[in-house]
Protein backbone atom coordinates (compact mmCIF):
# COMPACT_ATOMS: atom_id res chain seq x y z
CA UNK A 1 0.00 0.00 0.00
CA UNK A 2 2.81 2.42 0.93
CA UNK A 3 5.64 0.39 -0.66
CA UNK A 4 8.52 2.78 -0.02
CA UNK A 5 9.43 5.64 2.28
CA UNK A 6 7.50 8.61 0.98
CA UNK A 7 6.20 12.03 1.90
CA UNK A 8 3.12 14.15 1.50
CA UNK A 9 1.60 17.54 2.16
CA UNK A 10 -1.78 18.38 3.67
CA UNK A 11 -3.55 21.26 1.92
CA UNK A 12 -7.27 21.41 1.21
CA UNK A 13 -8.47 22.59 -2.21
CA UNK A 14 -10.31 25.56 -0.65
CA UNK A 15 -6.98 26.76 0.84
CA UNK A 16 -5.34 27.30 -2.55
CA UNK A 17 -4.92 30.88 -3.76
CA UNK A 18 -7.33 32.18 -6.43
CA UNK A 19 -8.92 35.49 -7.40
CA UNK A 20 -12.40 34.11 -6.72
CA UNK A 21 -12.35 34.10 -2.91
CA UNK A 22 -11.87 30.36 -2.48
CA UNK A 23 -9.35 27.83 -3.75
CA UNK A 24 -10.58 25.70 -6.64
CA UNK A 25 -9.66 22.98 -9.15
CA UNK A 26 -8.16 25.47 -11.59
CA UNK A 27 -4.70 26.84 -12.45
CA UNK A 28 -3.45 27.23 -8.85
CA UNK A 29 -4.14 23.54 -8.17
CA UNK A 30 -1.94 22.64 -11.14
CA UNK A 31 0.75 25.05 -9.90
CA UNK A 32 0.64 23.36 -6.51
CA UNK A 33 1.05 19.96 -8.18
CA UNK A 34 4.12 21.39 -9.98
CA UNK A 35 5.54 22.53 -6.63
CA UNK A 36 5.01 19.03 -5.24
CA UNK A 37 6.67 17.51 -8.27
CA UNK A 38 9.73 19.75 -8.06
CA UNK A 39 9.98 19.31 -4.28
CA UNK A 40 9.69 15.51 -4.54
CA UNK A 41 6.43 15.15 -2.56
CA UNK A 42 4.28 12.16 -3.52
CA UNK A 43 0.97 12.42 -1.62
CA UNK A 44 -1.41 15.38 -1.68
CA UNK A 45 -3.73 14.98 1.29
CA UNK A 46 -6.98 16.94 1.25
CA UNK A 47 -10.13 17.19 3.39
CA UNK A 48 -13.52 15.83 2.27
CA UNK A 49 -14.80 17.40 -0.99
CA UNK A 50 -18.52 17.06 -0.17
CA UNK A 51 -20.97 20.00 -0.49
CA UNK A 52 -21.25 22.04 2.72
CA UNK A 53 -23.40 24.90 4.00
CA UNK A 54 -23.37 27.66 6.58
CA UNK A 55 -25.50 25.83 9.13
CA UNK A 56 -22.60 23.45 9.75
CA UNK A 57 -20.02 26.25 9.70
CA UNK A 58 -18.99 25.03 6.23
CA UNK A 59 -17.40 21.96 7.81
CA UNK A 60 -16.41 19.34 5.22
CA UNK A 61 -17.07 16.76 7.95
CA UNK A 62 -20.80 17.48 7.94
CA UNK A 63 -21.61 17.48 4.23
CA UNK A 64 -24.90 17.39 2.36
CA UNK A 65 -23.83 14.21 0.57
CA UNK A 66 -21.32 11.42 1.05
CA UNK A 67 -20.83 11.20 -2.73
CA UNK A 68 -21.26 14.62 -4.36
CA UNK A 69 -18.58 17.26 -4.94
CA UNK A 70 -18.77 20.87 -3.71
CA UNK A 71 -19.67 23.15 -6.66
CA UNK A 72 -17.93 26.13 -5.00
CA UNK A 73 -14.61 24.37 -5.81
CA UNK A 74 -15.34 24.45 -9.56
CA UNK A 75 -12.84 26.67 -11.37
CA UNK A 76 -14.35 29.64 -13.28
CA UNK A 77 -11.16 29.86 -15.38
CA UNK A 78 -11.60 26.28 -16.58
CA UNK A 79 -15.25 27.06 -17.40
CA UNK A 80 -13.93 29.81 -19.69
CA UNK A 81 -11.46 27.38 -21.25
CA UNK A 82 -14.31 24.93 -21.94
CA UNK A 83 -16.35 27.85 -23.36
CA UNK A 84 -19.21 27.46 -20.88
CA UNK A 85 -18.79 31.11 -19.84
CA UNK A 86 -16.88 34.13 -21.14
CA UNK A 87 -13.98 35.97 -19.52
CA UNK A 88 -16.39 38.84 -18.93
CA UNK A 89 -18.70 36.50 -16.96
CA UNK A 90 -16.03 35.78 -14.38
CA UNK A 91 -14.94 39.35 -13.66
CA UNK A 92 -15.34 39.92 -9.95
CA UNK A 93 -15.30 42.61 -7.27
CA UNK A 94 -14.62 40.14 -4.48
CA UNK A 95 -12.57 41.50 -1.59
CA UNK A 96 -8.82 41.16 -1.97
CA UNK A 97 -8.30 39.40 1.42
CA UNK A 98 -6.36 36.35 0.26
CA UNK A 99 -5.86 34.94 3.77
CA UNK A 100 -9.34 33.46 4.23
CA UNK A 101 -12.45 32.26 2.44
CA UNK A 102 -15.40 34.66 2.69
CA UNK A 103 -18.31 32.35 1.94
CA UNK A 104 -20.87 35.17 2.09
CA UNK A 105 -19.18 36.81 -0.90
CA UNK A 106 -18.00 33.68 -2.69
CA UNK A 107 -21.27 31.77 -2.87
CA UNK A 108 -23.45 34.42 -4.62
CA UNK A 109 -20.68 35.07 -7.16
CA UNK A 110 -20.08 31.39 -7.91
CA UNK A 111 -23.82 30.63 -8.10
CA UNK A 112 -24.16 33.35 -10.75
CA UNK A 113 -21.24 32.00 -12.80
CA UNK A 114 -22.49 28.41 -12.56
CA UNK A 115 -25.99 29.46 -13.65
CA UNK A 116 -24.49 31.07 -16.76
CA UNK A 117 -22.51 27.91 -17.46
CA UNK A 118 -25.66 25.82 -17.25
CA UNK A 119 -27.59 28.23 -19.49
CA UNK A 120 -24.88 27.83 -22.11
CA UNK A 121 -24.99 24.04 -21.76
CA UNK A 122 -28.78 24.06 -22.25
CA UNK A 123 -28.58 26.18 -25.39
CA UNK A 124 -25.28 25.31 -27.03
CA UNK A 125 -23.83 22.06 -25.70
CA UNK A 126 -21.81 20.16 -28.29
CA UNK A 127 -22.74 16.58 -29.10
CA UNK A 128 -19.61 15.42 -27.26
CA UNK A 129 -20.59 17.38 -24.14
CA UNK A 130 -24.12 15.99 -24.22
CA UNK A 131 -22.89 12.41 -24.60
CA UNK A 132 -20.34 12.87 -21.79
CA UNK A 133 -23.06 14.33 -19.56
CA UNK A 134 -25.43 11.43 -20.27
CA UNK A 135 -22.69 8.91 -19.59
CA UNK A 136 -21.80 10.63 -16.30
CA UNK A 137 -25.45 10.66 -15.17
CA UNK A 138 -25.84 6.99 -15.98
CA UNK A 139 -22.60 5.91 -14.29
CA UNK A 140 -23.38 7.86 -11.10
CA UNK A 141 -27.17 7.38 -11.05
CA UNK A 142 -27.02 5.27 -7.86
CA UNK A 143 -26.34 8.46 -5.86
CA UNK A 144 -26.78 11.32 -8.34
CA UNK A 145 -30.53 10.96 -8.95
CA UNK A 146 -31.40 11.24 -5.25
CA UNK A 147 -28.84 13.97 -4.62
CA UNK A 148 -30.01 16.16 -7.53
CA UNK A 149 -33.64 15.86 -6.43
CA UNK A 150 -32.67 16.55 -2.81
CA UNK A 151 -30.78 19.73 -3.74
CA UNK A 152 -33.51 20.95 -6.12
CA UNK A 153 -36.21 20.44 -3.47
CA UNK A 154 -34.02 21.96 -0.75
CA UNK A 155 -33.56 25.12 -2.84
CA UNK A 156 -37.29 25.16 -3.68
CA UNK A 157 -38.08 24.93 0.05
CA UNK A 158 -35.92 27.92 0.95
CA UNK A 159 -32.96 25.86 2.13
CA UNK A 160 -34.92 24.04 4.81
CA UNK A 161 -33.79 20.65 6.09
CA UNK A 162 -35.66 17.72 4.53
CA UNK A 163 -37.20 17.13 7.98
CA UNK A 164 -39.26 20.33 7.41
CA UNK A 165 -40.43 19.46 3.90
CA UNK A 166 -44.04 18.56 3.10
CA UNK A 167 -44.89 15.13 4.53
CA UNK A 168 -45.07 13.34 1.18
CA UNK A 169 -41.61 14.51 0.23
CA UNK A 170 -40.18 13.90 3.67
CA UNK A 171 -41.40 10.30 3.53
CA UNK A 172 -40.47 9.89 -0.15
CA UNK A 173 -43.99 8.94 -1.22
CA UNK A 174 -44.04 7.98 -4.88
CA UNK A 175 -46.63 10.57 -5.98
CA UNK A 176 -44.83 13.44 -4.22
CA UNK A 177 -41.47 12.44 -5.72
CA UNK A 178 -42.96 12.29 -9.23
CA UNK A 179 -44.69 15.66 -8.74
CA UNK A 180 -41.46 17.41 -7.75
CA UNK A 181 -39.39 15.63 -10.38
CA UNK A 182 -41.67 17.16 -13.01
CA UNK A 183 -42.00 20.53 -11.28
CA UNK A 184 -38.24 20.93 -10.74
CA UNK A 185 -37.02 19.27 -13.94
CA UNK A 186 -34.64 22.10 -14.90
CA UNK A 187 -33.24 22.50 -11.40
CA UNK A 188 -32.60 18.75 -11.14
CA UNK A 189 -30.75 18.76 -14.45
CA UNK A 190 -28.73 21.76 -13.30
CA UNK A 191 -27.63 19.97 -10.10
CA UNK A 192 -26.52 17.00 -12.21
CA UNK A 193 -24.67 19.35 -14.54
CA UNK A 194 -22.77 20.93 -11.63
CA UNK A 195 -21.66 17.48 -10.49
CA UNK A 196 -20.69 16.62 -14.05
CA UNK A 197 -18.46 19.71 -14.24
CA UNK A 198 -17.01 19.17 -10.76
CA UNK A 199 -15.96 15.59 -11.50
CA UNK A 200 -14.65 16.52 -14.96
CA UNK A 201 -12.37 19.12 -13.38
CA UNK A 202 -11.41 16.76 -10.56
CA UNK A 203 -10.49 13.91 -12.91
CA UNK A 204 -8.43 16.24 -15.12
CA UNK A 205 -6.42 17.40 -12.10
CA UNK A 206 -6.08 13.81 -10.90
CA UNK A 207 -4.71 12.70 -14.28
CA UNK A 208 -2.24 15.61 -14.32
CA UNK A 209 -0.99 14.58 -10.89
CA UNK A 210 -0.77 10.89 -11.78
CA UNK A 211 1.48 11.75 -14.74
CA UNK A 212 3.87 13.27 -12.20
CA UNK A 213 3.55 10.32 -9.81
CA UNK A 214 1.58 12.45 -7.35
CA UNK A 215 -1.25 10.66 -5.57
CA UNK A 216 -4.34 12.10 -3.90
CA UNK A 217 -4.91 11.15 -0.28
CA UNK A 218 -8.57 11.67 0.61
CA UNK A 219 -10.45 11.82 3.89
CA UNK A 220 -13.69 10.00 4.62
CA UNK A 221 -15.80 11.07 7.65
CA UNK A 222 -17.45 8.20 9.50
CA UNK A 223 -20.82 9.91 9.94
CA UNK A 224 -23.01 11.97 7.60
CA UNK A 225 -25.11 14.98 8.55
CA UNK A 226 -28.81 14.49 9.37
CA UNK A 227 -29.76 17.06 6.74
CA UNK A 228 -28.15 15.20 3.86
CA UNK A 229 -29.25 13.45 0.70
CA UNK A 230 -28.02 10.18 2.23
CA UNK A 231 -30.25 10.19 5.33
CA UNK A 232 -33.26 11.41 3.31
CA UNK A 233 -32.85 8.77 0.58
CA UNK A 234 -31.66 5.86 2.80
CA UNK A 235 -33.52 6.31 6.13
CA UNK A 236 -33.59 2.56 6.80
CA UNK A 237 -29.82 2.38 7.41
CA UNK A 238 -29.95 4.99 10.20
CA UNK A 239 -31.51 4.79 13.65
CA UNK A 240 -34.54 7.01 13.07
CA UNK A 241 -37.99 7.16 14.70
CA UNK A 242 -41.25 6.68 12.78
CA UNK A 243 -41.40 10.44 12.11
CA UNK A 244 -37.85 10.21 10.66
CA UNK A 245 -36.29 12.21 13.50
CA UNK A 246 -33.11 10.68 15.02
CA UNK A 247 -33.57 8.04 17.68
CA UNK A 248 -29.90 8.27 18.67
CA UNK A 249 -26.99 10.52 17.72
CA UNK A 250 -23.23 10.35 17.57
CA UNK A 251 -20.62 11.65 19.98
CA UNK A 252 -17.74 10.61 22.20
CA UNK A 253 -17.79 9.90 25.96
CA UNK A 254 -16.49 12.15 28.75
CA UNK A 255 -12.71 12.20 28.96
CA UNK A 256 -9.77 14.23 30.22
CA UNK A 257 -10.69 17.10 27.88
CA UNK A 258 -14.45 17.24 28.53
CA UNK A 259 -16.46 16.15 31.57
CA UNK A 260 -19.63 15.92 29.46
CA UNK A 261 -18.07 14.33 26.38
CA UNK A 262 -18.75 15.67 22.90
CA UNK A 263 -22.23 15.61 21.37
CA UNK A 264 -21.78 15.67 17.59
CA UNK A 265 -25.47 15.22 16.75
CA UNK A 266 -25.24 13.19 13.52
CA UNK A 267 -27.60 10.19 13.30
CA UNK A 268 -25.95 6.84 14.02
CA UNK A 269 -26.03 3.92 11.62
CA UNK A 270 -28.28 0.90 12.08
CA UNK A 271 -25.59 -1.71 11.51
CA UNK A 272 -28.00 -4.64 11.73
CA UNK A 273 -30.01 -3.21 8.83
CA UNK A 274 -26.81 -2.44 6.90
CA UNK A 275 -25.54 -5.99 7.43
CA UNK A 276 -28.80 -7.43 6.07
CA UNK A 277 -28.33 -5.27 2.95
CA UNK A 278 -24.80 -6.72 2.58
CA UNK A 279 -23.25 -3.32 3.42
CA UNK A 280 -24.41 -2.02 0.04
CA UNK A 281 -24.46 1.74 0.81
CA UNK A 282 -21.12 1.59 2.62
CA UNK A 283 -19.55 -0.45 -0.15
CA UNK A 284 -20.77 2.10 -2.71
CA UNK A 285 -19.43 4.95 -0.57
CA UNK A 286 -16.01 3.39 -0.05
CA UNK A 287 -15.73 2.29 -3.69
CA UNK A 288 -16.63 5.83 -4.85
CA UNK A 289 -13.87 7.31 -2.68
CA UNK A 290 -11.30 4.70 -3.60
CA UNK A 291 -11.86 5.57 -7.25
CA UNK A 292 -11.42 9.28 -6.47
CA UNK A 293 -8.32 8.85 -4.30
CA UNK A 294 -5.27 6.61 -4.28
CA UNK A 295 -5.30 6.50 -0.48
CA UNK A 296 -8.03 7.36 2.03
CA UNK A 297 -8.02 8.10 5.73
CA UNK A 298 -11.01 6.70 7.61
CA UNK A 299 -11.87 9.39 10.15
CA UNK A 300 -13.01 8.26 13.63
CA UNK A 301 -11.84 4.74 12.83
CA UNK A 302 -12.61 3.48 16.33
CA UNK A 303 -16.34 3.60 15.46
CA UNK A 304 -15.83 0.69 13.04
CA UNK A 305 -15.12 -1.36 16.18
CA UNK A 306 -17.48 0.35 18.64
CA UNK A 307 -19.17 3.76 18.67
CA UNK A 308 -20.71 6.01 21.34
CA UNK A 309 -24.49 6.22 20.93
CA UNK A 310 -26.40 8.99 22.73
CA UNK A 311 -30.20 9.31 23.07
CA UNK A 312 -31.30 12.01 20.61
CA UNK A 313 -33.09 14.08 23.26
CA UNK A 314 -29.99 14.42 25.48
CA UNK A 315 -28.09 17.71 25.60
CA UNK A 316 -24.72 16.17 26.56
CA UNK A 317 -22.93 12.93 25.66
CA UNK A 318 -22.77 11.68 29.29
CA UNK A 319 -25.58 9.13 29.00
CA UNK A 320 -24.30 7.45 25.87
CA UNK A 321 -23.46 3.77 25.50
CA UNK A 322 -20.85 1.84 23.57
CA UNK A 323 -22.41 -0.09 20.69
CA UNK A 324 -20.79 -2.57 18.32
CA UNK A 325 -19.68 -1.25 14.94
CA UNK A 326 -19.45 -3.31 11.75
CA UNK A 327 -16.05 -4.75 12.64
CA UNK A 328 -14.45 -7.21 10.26
CA UNK A 329 -17.68 -7.84 8.29
CA UNK A 330 -17.36 -4.64 6.27
CA UNK A 331 -13.60 -4.88 5.74
CA UNK A 332 -13.83 -8.49 4.61
CA UNK A 333 -16.13 -7.42 1.76
CA UNK A 334 -14.00 -4.38 0.98
CA UNK A 335 -10.80 -6.44 0.78
CA UNK A 336 -12.40 -8.73 -1.81
CA UNK A 337 -12.94 -5.70 -4.06
CA UNK A 338 -9.75 -3.78 -3.15
CA UNK A 339 -7.14 -6.39 -2.13
CA UNK A 340 -4.50 -3.76 -1.29
CA UNK A 341 -6.88 -1.85 1.04
CA UNK A 342 -5.27 1.59 0.54
CA UNK A 343 -6.65 2.84 3.86
CA UNK A 344 -5.20 4.77 6.80
CA UNK A 345 -6.98 4.42 10.16
CA UNK A 346 -7.45 7.61 12.18
CA UNK A 347 -6.65 6.05 15.56
CA UNK A 348 -6.18 9.20 17.66
CA UNK A 349 -7.71 9.64 21.12
CA UNK A 350 -8.90 6.91 23.49
CA UNK A 351 -8.41 3.63 21.60
CA UNK A 352 -8.98 0.14 23.05
CA UNK A 353 -7.51 -3.24 22.09
CA UNK A 354 -10.38 -4.35 19.78
CA UNK A 355 -9.64 -1.31 17.57
CA UNK A 356 -5.97 -2.25 17.33
CA UNK A 357 -6.97 -5.88 16.66
CA UNK A 358 -9.14 -4.75 13.73
CA UNK A 359 -6.29 -2.62 12.36
CA UNK A 360 -3.82 -5.49 12.74
CA UNK A 361 -6.15 -7.98 11.06
CA UNK A 362 -6.17 -5.88 7.90
CA UNK A 363 -2.66 -4.37 8.30
CA UNK A 364 -4.05 -0.83 8.38
CA UNK A 365 -1.54 1.93 9.24
CA UNK A 366 -2.41 4.30 12.08
CA UNK A 367 -1.37 7.90 12.75
CA UNK A 368 1.47 9.38 14.80
CA UNK A 369 1.07 13.12 15.50
CA UNK A 370 4.22 14.82 16.80
CA UNK A 371 2.35 17.65 18.52
CA UNK A 372 0.99 14.97 20.90
CA UNK A 373 4.44 13.51 21.59
CA UNK A 374 5.84 15.80 24.28
CA UNK A 375 3.18 15.59 26.99
CA UNK A 376 3.31 13.78 30.32
CA UNK A 377 3.37 10.37 28.58
CA UNK A 378 6.88 10.89 27.30
CA UNK A 379 9.14 8.88 26.81
CA UNK A 380 6.57 6.04 26.50
CA UNK A 381 4.18 7.98 24.25
CA UNK A 382 3.32 6.18 20.98
CA UNK A 383 3.66 9.56 19.24
CA UNK A 384 7.33 10.13 20.14
CA UNK A 385 9.61 9.23 17.18
CA UNK A 386 11.61 6.50 18.95
CA UNK A 387 8.34 4.55 19.45
CA UNK A 388 7.11 4.84 15.87
CA UNK A 389 6.53 1.79 13.67
CA UNK A 390 6.95 1.41 9.91
CA UNK A 391 3.29 0.72 9.22
CA UNK A 392 2.13 4.23 10.16
CA UNK A 393 1.72 7.78 8.88
CA UNK A 394 3.57 10.43 10.85
CA UNK A 395 2.30 14.02 10.94
CA UNK A 396 3.67 17.18 12.50
CA UNK A 397 0.00 18.07 13.13
CA UNK A 398 -3.40 17.68 11.48
CA UNK A 399 -6.16 20.05 10.34
CA UNK A 400 -7.57 19.88 13.91
CA UNK A 401 -4.32 21.03 15.56
CA UNK A 402 -2.49 24.28 15.94
CA UNK A 403 0.39 24.82 13.56
CA UNK A 404 3.81 23.88 14.95
CA UNK A 405 4.75 27.54 15.32
CA UNK A 406 1.38 28.33 16.91
CA UNK A 407 1.86 25.43 19.35
CA UNK A 408 5.33 26.67 20.25
CA UNK A 409 4.28 30.30 20.71
CA UNK A 410 0.98 29.71 22.53
CA UNK A 411 1.09 26.27 24.19
CA UNK A 412 0.02 26.41 27.83
CA UNK A 413 2.52 23.85 29.10
CA UNK A 414 6.15 24.97 29.42
CA UNK A 415 6.99 21.36 30.34
CA UNK A 416 6.01 20.18 26.84
CA UNK A 417 8.37 22.70 25.26
CA UNK A 418 11.16 21.79 27.67
CA UNK A 419 10.74 18.12 26.78
CA UNK A 420 10.77 19.06 23.08
CA UNK A 421 14.01 21.05 23.52
CA UNK A 422 15.61 18.19 25.46
CA UNK A 423 14.59 15.66 22.81
CA UNK A 424 16.27 17.69 20.07
CA UNK A 425 19.47 17.94 22.11
CA UNK A 426 21.91 20.84 21.71
CA UNK A 427 19.91 22.75 19.12
CA UNK A 428 18.89 26.38 19.20
CA UNK A 429 15.08 26.51 18.88
CA UNK A 430 12.98 29.62 18.39
CA UNK A 431 9.63 30.53 16.80
CA UNK A 432 11.27 31.15 13.43
CA UNK A 433 12.86 27.70 13.10
CA UNK A 434 10.66 25.44 15.27
CA UNK A 435 8.56 24.29 12.28
CA UNK A 436 11.68 23.09 10.42
CA UNK A 437 12.85 21.15 13.47
CA UNK A 438 9.47 19.41 13.83
CA UNK A 439 9.31 18.68 10.09
CA UNK A 440 12.74 17.06 10.29
CA UNK A 441 11.57 14.88 13.21
CA UNK A 442 8.63 13.72 11.09
CA UNK A 443 10.77 13.01 8.04
CA UNK A 444 13.36 11.11 10.08
CA UNK A 445 10.73 8.76 11.55
CA UNK A 446 10.72 5.07 10.56
CA UNK A 447 7.04 5.49 9.58
CA UNK A 448 6.62 4.73 5.87
CA UNK A 449 4.72 7.95 5.10
CA UNK A 450 5.36 11.43 6.55
CA UNK A 451 2.73 14.14 5.93
CA UNK A 452 3.30 17.82 6.71
CA UNK A 453 0.52 20.45 6.67
CA UNK A 454 1.46 23.21 4.22
CA UNK A 455 1.29 25.72 7.09
CA UNK A 456 4.24 23.95 8.74
CA UNK A 457 6.32 23.92 5.54
CA UNK A 458 5.66 27.69 5.45
CA UNK A 459 6.40 28.16 9.18
CA UNK A 460 3.07 29.90 9.82
CA UNK A 461 1.59 30.63 13.24
CA UNK A 462 -1.80 30.30 14.90
CA UNK A 463 -3.43 32.62 12.36
CA UNK A 464 -3.19 29.75 9.85
CA UNK A 465 -5.08 27.10 11.87
CA UNK A 466 -7.67 25.31 9.71
CA UNK A 467 -10.03 24.09 12.44
CA UNK A 468 -10.43 24.60 16.19
CA UNK A 469 -12.55 21.68 17.45
CA UNK A 470 -15.48 22.67 19.71
CA UNK A 471 -15.64 26.17 18.18
CA UNK A 472 -18.43 26.97 15.73
CA UNK A 473 -17.10 30.06 13.94
CA UNK A 474 -13.99 30.97 11.98
CA UNK A 475 -13.05 27.45 10.87
CA UNK A 476 -12.30 25.99 7.42
CA UNK A 477 -11.39 29.39 5.97
CA UNK A 478 -7.56 29.59 5.96
CA UNK A 479 -5.97 30.15 2.57
CA UNK A 480 -2.38 30.13 1.37
CA UNK A 481 -1.16 33.52 0.22
CA UNK A 482 -0.34 33.95 -3.50
CA UNK A 483 3.42 33.85 -3.87
CA UNK A 484 3.92 31.80 -0.68
CA UNK A 485 5.62 29.11 -2.77
CA UNK A 486 8.96 30.10 -4.29
CA UNK A 487 12.10 28.36 -5.55
CA UNK A 488 13.84 28.73 -2.19
CA UNK A 489 11.06 26.85 -0.40
CA UNK A 490 10.88 24.17 -3.10
CA UNK A 491 14.62 23.48 -2.88
CA UNK A 492 14.57 23.52 0.92
CA UNK A 493 11.78 20.92 1.04
CA UNK A 494 13.49 18.79 -1.62
CA UNK A 495 16.78 18.85 0.27
CA UNK A 496 15.08 17.69 3.49
CA UNK A 497 13.20 14.90 1.71
CA UNK A 498 16.42 13.68 0.07
CA UNK A 499 18.22 13.71 3.40
CA UNK A 500 15.64 11.36 4.93
CA UNK A 501 15.11 9.18 1.82
CA UNK A 502 11.58 10.40 1.14
CA UNK A 503 11.83 11.77 -2.43
CA UNK A 504 9.23 10.37 -4.81
CA UNK A 505 10.55 8.39 -7.76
Amino acid sequence: MIPTRSSGVLLHISSLPSRFGIGDLGPEAYKFADFMDHAGLKYWQILPLNPVEGGSGYSPYSGLSAFAGYPMLISPELLVKEQYVSEEDIQTNLSSDYSKVNYEEVIPFKVQVLEKAFEHFEKAATLTQELQFEDFCQTHSYWLDDFALYMAVKNDQGGQSWAQWPEGLRNREKESLQEYQEKLQREIKKEKFLQFIFFQQWEALQQYCQQKNIHFFGDLPFYVGYDSADVWSHPSIFKLKKDKSPEAVAGVPPDYFSQTGQLWGMPVFDWNAIRLKKYKWWMQRLSHNLHMFDLIRLDHFRAFSAYWEVPAEDTTAINGQWKKGPGAGLFRRLKMKFPDLPIIAEDLGEIDQPVYDLMDKYHLPGMRVLLFAFGDGMPKSPYIPHNHVENAVVYTGTHDNNTVRGWYENHNSHHDKERFHAYLGHVSVNADNVSDHMVRLALSSVAKLAVVPMQDFLGLGEEAVMNRPSTAQGNWIWRMHPGAIHDGLTQKVRKMLAQYDRLKE
